[in-house]
């Protein structure tokens, strides 16, 4: 399983532009390596990445498998009303990991 270390505020101003930063333990392997003895290491990659506010996507990006182990993504939204941030990869191999925080919109 992996562990994502998100930070996003707890409180904000409605109508105020917030910033989430989230980075997840992955070792991202690109599929392009070999081992000593020549087989090739299979690729196992995040590959999607999404995140919604009360249920509506504010955020999506695709990964290649040029993007670095552990990947770290910030991105902007508007805070609107208080609810919940819901952060989900998805990957190679079945990998799937979600992560949820809470902000309260004053």
């Amino acid at each position: 399983m992996a562990r994502a270390l998100i930070n996003a505020p707890a409180r904000a101003r409605r109508g105020s532009v917030i910033e989430i930063k989230t980075l997840i333990s992955h070792i991202m392997e690109t599929g392009f390596r070999y081992t000593q003895t020549g087989q090739a290491v299979p690729r196992d990659i995040v590959t999607d990445f999404t995140a919604t506010y009360n249920g509506e996507e504010v955020f999506r990006a695709r990964l290649y498998p040029a993007i670095a182990a552990n990947p770290f993504i910030s991105f902007h939204t508007l805070a609107t009303e208080s609810g919940t941030i819901e952060l989900k990869w998805t990957g190679d191999n079945g990998f799937s990991a979600t992560e949820q925080v809470r902000i309260t919109v004053e």
